[in-house]
């Protein structure tokens, strides 16, 4: 992409954490090769869906695609929807502590089992990871054990304090914590990827801007950026 001769925008953006850090490397790639300025703010995406539908003015929405589904069904964005990750799960825990076999279902059912307490966020993975705890007959069990961090607050900052012995989220947001010792990705037989995807809002008021945001979010340009960030293009 080069630089744009057209009259330069400025931009906001609203994300979920999971993304944070990814758009804020390709967002500043986009402001150099086009001169448009983008502020970006990154919440809990429970958080984030409802400053939007509470009307608050933002150009670009970008969450998991469900929650996208549903601000475009009650008219909050605008269609399509714009896939741009596949985002998977992955294990923590905390620097030098022991670290459980998680080769299998059954292993990190086990390693479930005997953990002293286990974190996970409100996002749509800890939705899944609930149900996974309910199928594997422990979700009684693991009641009291559970460390639910309020939004916009990683999992693994908790893993690293010692407040959660075994924490799960998505890779991209562990893997740049310190503190912690990241064990790898849920197998494949039990791995939860979630999509996040992106739109415009239907409040914006530069939406040529921001559909040039949004088509340089969802790039094969962007792909190295993406894996790099622990996630895959979508």
């Amino acid at each position: 992409m080069t630089a744009s001769t057209a009259a330069t925008a400025s931009l906001t953006m609203i994300s979920s954490m999971a993304t944070r850090a990814l758009l804020a490397d390709l967002v500043a790639r986009f402001e150099r090769e086009t001169g448009h300025m983008v502020t970006s703010v990154a919440v809990g995406g429970v958080d984030a869906a409802k400053r939007v539908r509470a009307g608050e003015v933002f150009d670009l929405v970008a969450l998991a695609s469900n929650a996208i589904d549903g601000l475009i069904a009650d008219g909050h964005v605008a269609g399509p929807r714009v896939d741009l990750v596949h985002s998977g799960v992955a294990v923590a825990v905390r620097e030098g502590a022991p670290q459980p076999d998680l080769s299998s279902e059954a292993a990190v059912r086990a390693a479930v089992a005997a953990a002293r307490t286990i974190g996970y966020s409100t996002g749509p993975s800890g939705v899944q990871l609930a149900q996974l705890f309910e199928r594997w007959g422990l979700a009684e069990s693991l009641a009291a054990r559970i460390v639910t961090p309020p939004p916009g607050v990683p999992v693994g900052s908790l893993v690293a304090s010692g407040e959660v012995e075994l924490g799960f989220q998505q890779l991209s947001e562990l893997m740049s914590l310190p503190g912690i010792t990241v064990l790898g990705a849920l197998p494949s037989e039990i791995q939860i990827v979630t999509t996040f995807a992106a739109a415009l809002s239907t409040r914006s008021t530069q939406a040529d801007a921001a559909r040039a945001l949004l088509t340089f979010l969802a790039s094969p340009d962007s792909a190295a950026d993406k894996r790099r960030h622990g996630m895959d293009p979508a």
